[in-house]
C-alpha cells in the first residue's frame, strides 16, 4: 500500500519518517550543516546549501503536504514571512481580495507594507460568493480566505468561492489560511485552492514552542517560485525547529480529537450561561453557518470566541481571574489559551474596521486545550462569576 492511501494518523507518524538508512535510527537525525559536499564542481547529491534547502525541512516538508492532500510544501520562518513570500508572487499595480475578518497580521501587512509596494487590498465580506462579481477588478491577481475566521468564527464557502473567482479569471491565486482548522479538520486544497496555508506555531506543533509557518500547493509553477522567494530573503526555519514541529505533527490526530471534545463541551457550557450574550463556535446548531461547516469541514476545530456581558473592566477582571486558561497571543497549543482580540491580536486593525467586524472590548477569544474538561468549564465558571460580581460591585457603588 502506498503512504498516500493511509490514514491520516499512520500518515502523520511516518511520511517523511524513514528509518535513517545508515545507522538504522527510527527517528532521523537532525540535519544541522550549512553546507554539502560536491561530488564535483555543481554535481551534488540533492542539497547544496540550508538556506536552498536541508533535509530536516524536506522531511517535514513532505509530512505535512501528505496531510494537506498537496504535492508540494513550502516551510517559512514563521506564518508572517509565509504570508509575505505569498503577496511577493504579485507586482505593484496588482489588487488582492481578502475576508475582512482576517487575522491582525495578516491585515496589517496588507495595509502597511504591500500598500508600500504598491499593491491594493480590499477587505471584503465573503460570506455571500457572489460579492466578487462586483468585487473583482481587471487586476485583481489574488484572494485571501480565512474560514473560520479570525476571530469572529464566520465559515466561508470556499468552494464556491473559488468557482466565482475562476470563472471571471482562472489565473487569479486563492489562498486559504487553515491555521484553526489544521490538516485534521480541512482540507482546502481538496476544495480547489491554489495554496494553504498553516501557521506550524499553532495545531501542527502543538507545544507553543515553535515559530514556523508553511505554504502548501498541487501547482510546480507556484512552488518554484515560492522557493525561490525564500531563498532570495532566507525566510528559513532551523532544522531545530522542523524536528520539534515534525515530533509535534505525530500526536496532531490525538490532539484534534481531544481539542474538539472539550471545546465542544466548552461551547455548550458558554451558551447556557447566563453571563455570556453569544458563543461564536461552529459545531454550535446556534452558529449561522453551522451546515456550511458540517459540509466543509471534518470537524470544528478548539477556536471559539465568547462576548460576555459587561464593558472592558469586566473583560480585564474574566481574563484575569482564569486559572487554567493563560491570558496570552497565539492558539493551538495543548493548554487552554485566552485573549482580547481589540487590544492584543487584532489591535492592528484600524478601529472603525474592528467596530464594523464585532471586535469589541466584550469579544474574548479562547483556544480550548486537551486539560480535563471539567477542569476547564469549571474555570471558566469561577472567572465569569468574578467578573460578574466585580461589576456589580462597582455599579453599586457609581
Amino acid at each position: 500500500m502506498s503512504e498516500e492511501n493511509y490514514s491520516f494518523a499512520t500518515r502523520a507518524i511516518h511520511v517523511g519518517q524513514e528509518p535513517d538508512p545508515v545507522t538504522g535510527a527510527v527517528i532521523p537525525p537532525i540535519s544541522l550543516a550549512t553546507t554539502f559536499k560536491q561530488k564535483s564542481a555543481g554535481v551534488h547529491t540533492g542539497f547544496e546549501y540550508s538556506r536552498t534547502g536541508n533535509p530536516t525541512r524536506n522531511n517535514f516538508e513532505k509530512a505535512v503536504a501528505s496531510l494537506e492532500c498537496a504535492k508540494y510544501g513550502c516551510a517559512f520562518s514563521s506564518g508572517s514571512a509565509t504570508t509575505a513570500a505569498i503577496i511577493n508572487l504579485l507586482k505593484a499595480g496588482d489588487h488582492v481580495i481578502s475576508i475582512d475578518d482576517v487575522y491582525g497580521g495578516t491585515n496589517r501587512f496588507l495595509n502597511r507594507v504591500a500598500n508600500t509596494q504598491g499593491i491594493e487590498a480590499s477587505f471584503i465580506d465573503l460570506s455571500d460568493p457572489n460579492i466578487l462579481k462586483t468585487s473583482i477588478k481587471s487586476n485583481t491577481k489574488l484572494i485571501w480566505i480565512e474560514s473560520p475566521t479570525n476571530p469572529t468564527m464566520k465559515i466561508v464557502d470556499i468552494k464556491a468561492i473559488i468557482k466565482v473567482a475562476k470563472e471571471i479569471n482562472k489565473d487569479i491565486i486563492v489562498v486559504v489560511d487553515n491555521t484553526f482548522m489544521s490538516p485534521y479538520f480541512q482540507n482546502p486544497i481538496t476544495l480547489g485552492a491554489d495554496i494553504c496555508v498553516n501557521s506550524i506555531s499553532k495545531y501542527i506543533n502543538g507545544h507553543s514552542d515553535v515559530i514556523m509557518g508553511i505554504a502548501l500547493t498541487n501547482s510546480k509553477e507556484l512552488i518554484d517560485r515560492l522557493h525561490f522567494i525564500q531563498n532570495s530573503v532566507g525566510a528559513i526555519p532551523s532544522p531545530f525547529d522542523c524536528w520539534l514541529a515534525n515530533r509535534g505533527l505525530k500526536t496532531l490526530a490525538v490532539r484534534m480529537r481531544q481539542h474538539e471534545k472539550n471545546a465542544m463541551a466548552v461551547a455548550k457550557f458558554l451558551e447556557e450561561h447566563p453571563l455570556v450574550e453569544a458563543v461564536y463556535y461552529p459545531g454550535l446548531e446556534s452558529h449561522k453557518q453551522h451546515e456550511l461547516a458540517k459540509k466543509q469541514m471534518k470537524g470544528f476545530g478548539a477556536m471559539m470566541s465568547v462576548r460576555i456581558k459587561g464593558d472592558l473592566d469586566t473583560s480585564n477582571k474574566f481574563l484575569s481571574s482564569l486559572k487554567i486558561f493563560t491570558l496570552a497571543e497565539s492558539l493551538g497549543g495543548v493548554e487552554c489559551l485566552c485573549e482580547l482580540p481589540c487590544i492584543m491580536t487584532h489591535a492592528a486593525v484600524p478601529p472603525e474596521q474592528r467596530a464594523k467586524l464585532g471586535i469589541t472590548d466584550t469579544l474574548i477569544r479562547l483556544s480550548v486545550g486537551i486539560e480535563e474538561t471539567e477542569d476547564i468549564i469549571n474555570d471558566l465558571d469561577q472567572a465569569l462569576k468574578i467578573a460578574n460580581e466585580t461589576v456589580n460591585k462597582k455599579r453599586k457603588i457609581n
